[in-house]
């Protein structure tokens, strides 16, 4: 069993406040769900409302396929919001678990 874990840093130039990005947040993490079988949390990132960091994680049988199903995960995001400017993303594959 593989599992690969991403962090996806997002800045969101467009929000105003706590609200918005949530809301961005919310749509972000059921699309990537519904779309990728994969499990997606937001983490807090304090009080900075244009800062959003998404974590991405996929379980397959195969550590390149765990892999390539989180960077699709990211890349969808990309095309998806081009106004959401992606800051870091950071893939690690936790293998043998």
């Amino acid at each position: 069993m593989h599992i690969a874990a991403g962090r996806l840093t997002l800045h969101l130039p467009e929000s105003h406040s706590l609200k918005e990005r949530r809301q961005a947040s919310r749509s972000l993490t059921a699309r990537l769900r519904n779309k990728f079988n994969v499990a997606v949390a937001a983490a807090e990132s304090d009080d900075r409302w244009q800062v959003l960091t998404l974590l991405v994680c996929a379980v397959s049988n195969d550590a390149a396929h765990a892999r390539e199903m989180a960077d699709e995960a990211a890349d969808f995001v990309a095309e998806m919001r081009p106004d959401l400017a992606v800051v870091e993303w950071t893939i690690e594959v936790i293998s043998g678990v």
